[in-house]
C-alpha cells in the first residue's frame, strides 16, 4: 500500500503535517515504539507509531528523524493523546530529512492503525479470515481490559478451529488460546521443546512457519520477532507463536492472516519492551554506584527510590542477588552486552527461576559484553530458617530450565555463561555480590559447553577461602605454577604472563584473545603452548584452567 492510502481513510483520522510529495511511499509493515533508539528493530518501508514518550527536549526530535531516516522508514504518525499538539521541532526535523509525518488524533488507537496496515499490506483475503482479522481489531483496540494476544489467540480458536500459545524463547507459555472443553496450557516440557526447535530451525536459515512433529501432533511454529540486521541481536529473546497444526498445506491467504497476528503479538512485545526502560535505567544507576565504590548510605538512597518500581508487595526491606551473563558469538561482531540484557530479561521472568509464578520485578543493566541483573527478593523474617534464608535463585535450577532450549539457539558459534550470587540484605554487601557472581560466571566460563552456570556456593572451596590458605602454601603453589614462565618472560621477554591472565579472563576464546592482545591468533596458540610446556598443564582442561586462575589470583 502508498502512504497517501492512510489519508483517504477517514475513520483513520490522520492529519497530513509534511512530506507531501513523499506520500507515494510504500508501506510494507508498521511498527508502533517510544524507544529512543528503535533502530535494531527496523527494516526499512515501516509506518512508525509513536507516542512520543521519547521526547524530553526539542534536540531529542532530530537524533530520533535521523535514525528513522536512516532506517528508511516509509513514514512517522505521531499520537496526540500525551502532548496534545506535534511539536514544531518535530515536524521540522521531518521536513529536512523528508519524512512523511501524520498526527494521530486521541480518540484513535494506534491498534486501529496497526490492524489497518496489516490488513492491506498482505495479500487480499475474504469471507470468514476477513471476518477474524476484523474481530482481532475490535479486540485488540479495546485495550488492556480487554485482554492481549489471549483475546486474538481465542479468536483464532473459535473461528479457525486452532489451537495457538505464544512462546518465550525457553518456553515460557506468555499466552494461549484453547477450544472448548480443552485446557489451554502447554505442558512445560512440550513448550520447552517447541522452544528449541524453533531456535534451531532459525539459526539453520530456514523461512518459517517451520514445522514439527510431537507427542503425536504436528506443530507450525511462527516467529515473532523485531527484523534486525543480524539475526543473533534478538535471537534469544524473541518470542515464537505455536499453532497445533500442520501450515504445509494451507492457503496463502490463512499463512498471511497468520502473519497478520504475529504482528499484533508484537506490539505487545514492544510495549513490554518500552515499559522496562525505567528499570533498565535504575539497573544502569545502582551498577555504576557499585562499581565506583560509591558509599553504601548512596546506594540505599537510590534502591529506596527504585523500590515503588522493582519492589510492589515485596516490604521495604528485600533481599537482593545479582545475576551476571555473557552471551559472546564466534567473531565478535555482535555487541553481547545488549543481547545478554534482553536475554535475562525473558529468562528471568519465567516460572522454574523464583517459583511457579512468573515475577516482572528484574532490573538488567549492561556494561561492555556482561549484563547485570539486580533481582530483588522477599524480605523475610528475623526468626526464619537458615533456608529460608538462602531462599532465592539457583544457579542449577536455571540452568536446567534454558540449558536445552538456548543451546540449540547458540549451536554453531555462540555460548551463554551466567553466575548467580548468594542472597544479600543490605546495599553494603551488593558490591560484594557483584564481584561473588562475576568470579561465578569466570567458572562457569571454564566448563565445556554451549549454555553452562556456576551459583555462589560453588565458591566456597577455593575464592571465598584464598585469605585463609597459609602464606607457605600459597607461595609453594604459585611458585610450582608460575615461576617457570615468570623467568622464561625475564630471559626472553615474552610476556606469557600477561597472555596467561588475558586469555583467562576470556574464557580461553581464542578470537577474543588475540584481539585483545593485538597479536594474529597463531601467535597466541604459539604461546599458549609454551605455557603448557613449562608447566606440564592443559589449558584445555578445567583443573589447569582453575589451578591457573587460583595461582594468578594468590601470587
Amino acid at each position: 500500500m502508498r502512504l497517501r492510502a492512510l489519508l483517504d481513510t477517514h475513520s483513520l483520522g490522520l492529519q497530513l503535517l509534511g512530506g507531501e510529495e513523499e506520500l507515494d511511499r510504500t508501506v510494507r509493515g508498521v511498527m508502533t515504539t517510544d524507544l529512543r533508539d528503535p533502530s535494531r528493530y527496523l527494516s526499512g518501508g515501516e509506518l512508525v507509531l509513536t507516542g512520543l514518550a521519547w521526547r524530553r527536549e526539542a534536540e531529542d526530535s532530530e537524533r530520533f528523524v535521523r535514525i528513522l531516516a536512516s532506517a528508511g522508514v516509509a513514514g512517522l504518525a505521531a499520537g496526540e493523546a500525551e502532548l496534545g499538539a506535534i511539536p514544531d521541532d518535530l515536524v521540522m526535523a521531518c521536513t529536512r530529512h523528508r519524512l512523511p509525518l501524520f498526527s494521530v488524533n486521541e480518540t484513535v488507537s494506534f491498534a486501529s492503525i496497526t490492524e489497518h496496515v496489516v490488513r492491506q499490506v498482505s495479500s487480499e483475503r475474504a469471507g470468514d479470515l476477513a471476518a477474524v482479522v476484523d474481530r482481532h481489531r475490535r479486540m485488540m483496540t479495546s485495550g488492556p481490559a480487554g485482554g492481549g494476544p489471549e483475546v486474538v489467540l481465542d479468536l483464532l480458536g473459535s473461528d479457525l478451529d486452532l489451537r495457538a500459545w505464544v512462546l518465550s524463547p525457553i518456553g515460557r507459555q506468555i499466552a494461549g488460546s484453547s477450544l472448548a472443553g480443552a485446557g489451554p496450557e502447554l505442558p512445560a516440557e512440550l513448550a520447552a521443546r517447541l522452544a528449541g526447535e524453533h531456535l534451531a530451525a532459525a539459526r539453520s536459515g530456514r523461512r518459517g512457519p517451520h514445522r514439527i512433529g510431537l507427542a503425536g501432533a504436528t506443530y507450525s511454529l511462527f516467529p515473532i520477532r523485531y527484523e534486525s540486521r543480524d539475526l543473533r541481536q534478538t535471537l534469544l529473546s524473541d518470542w515464537l507463536l505455536a499453532v497445533e497444526a500442520d501450515a504445509g498445506d494451507w492457503s496463502e491467504e490463512r499463512l498471511d492472516l497468520l502473519h497478520g497476528v504475529t504482528q499484533l503479538i508484537a506490539v505487545e512485545r514492544d510495549r513490554r519492551d518500552a515499559a522496562r526502560t525505567v528499570r533498565r535505567r535504575l539497573a544502569q544507576e545502582v551498577l555504576e554506584l557499585v562499581q565506583t565504590g560509591a558509599p553504601p548510605a548512596e546506594i540505599a538512597a537510590r534502591l529506596r527510590v527504585a523500590a515503588p518500581v522493582l519492589l510492589p508487595g515485596l516490604g521495604a526491606a528485600p533481599h537482593w542477588q545479582i545475576v551476571v551473563a555473557r552471551v559472546e558469538w564466534e567473531g565478535g561482531d555482535v555487541p553481547g552486552g545488549p543481547v545478554a540484557q534482553s536475554l535475562l530479561e525473558e529468562v528471568l521472568v519465567d516460572p522454574g527461576t523464583f517459583g511457579p509464578e512468573p515475577s516482572d520485578r528484574i532490573a538488567v543493566a549492561h556494561t561492555g559484553d556482561e549484563a547485570v541483573a539486580l533481582v530483588p527478593l522477599p524480605a523475610v523474617a528475623e526468626d526464619s530458617t537458615e533456608a529460608a534464608m538462602t531462599d532465592g535463585l539457583h544457579a542449577d535450577h536455571l540452568l536446567r530450565v534454558i540449558q536445552d532450549p538456548l543451546g540449540r539457539g547458540l549451536d554453531g558459534d555462540g555460548r551463554l555463561t551466567i553466575g548467580v550470587s548468594a542472597s544479600v540484605h543490605s546495599a553494603e554487601g551488593l558490591r560484594g555480590a557483584l564481584e561473588e557472581a562475576r568470579h561465578a560466571r569466570r567458572v562457569a566460563a571454564a566448563r565445556p559447553g554451549r549454555v553452562c552456570a556456576a551459583g555462589h556456593e560453588e565458591l566456597a572451596s577455593h575464592v571465598l577461602l584464598l585469605p585463609f590458605v597459609p602464606d607457605d602454601v600459597r607461595r609453594a603453589f604459585t611458585a610450582r605454577l608460575l615461576d617457570p614462565l615468570r623467568d622464561y618472560d625475564r630471559r626472553h621477554r615474552a610476556e606469557l604472563i600477561p597472555t596467561l591472565e588475558a586469555f583467562l579472563d576470556c574464557d580461553g576464546s581464542w578470537t577474543r584473545c588475540a584481539t585483545r592482545l593485538h597479536l594474529h591468533v597463531n601467535t597466541l596458540r604459539y604461546r599458549v603452548g609454551r605455557i603448557e610446556q613449562l608447566t606440564g598443564r592443559d589449558l584445555s582442561r578445567l583443573e589447569d584452567k582453575l589451578d591457573f586462575f587460583l595461582a594468578l589470583r594468590m601470587s
